[in-house]
């Protein structure tokens, strides 16, 4: 079952957002539009989106993605949970589409 996470920094009023890392169902981020970026030094990539939290997650919730949990994860940072409780037919013969 897919469980994105998208969190903010600081402020959850204003973008950029993260929604996803190097491994994320690269469907969904298009949806999103969300765009993959590198920091220099990291090993690691990051998907983004311009817009603010609370306008990725009503993207998601259009997808049928609803909001699980959200926590604050090392002082200025939100992290929300997310699930979709049941694939269409044609997302289970893509193989799972969202977020490995």
């Amino acid at each position: 079952m897919p469980h994105p996470l998208s969190s903010a920094q600081i402020h959850t009023e204003v973008g950029p957002t993260p929604v996803g890392d190097g491994r994320s169902a690269p469907e969904l981020m298009w949806y999103l539009g969300a765009s993959k970026r590198s920091v220099l030094g990291n090993h690691f990539c990051e998907y983004f989106i311009s817009d603010p939290p609370c306008m990725v997650l009503d993207k998601l919730e259009r997808k049928g993605f609803h909001v699980l949990s959200k926590r604050e994860v090392g002082g200025p940072t939100l992290v929300w949970c997310l699930h979709k409780d049941s694939l269409s037919h044609t997302e289970e013969q893509m193989g799972h589409p969202f977020f490995a």
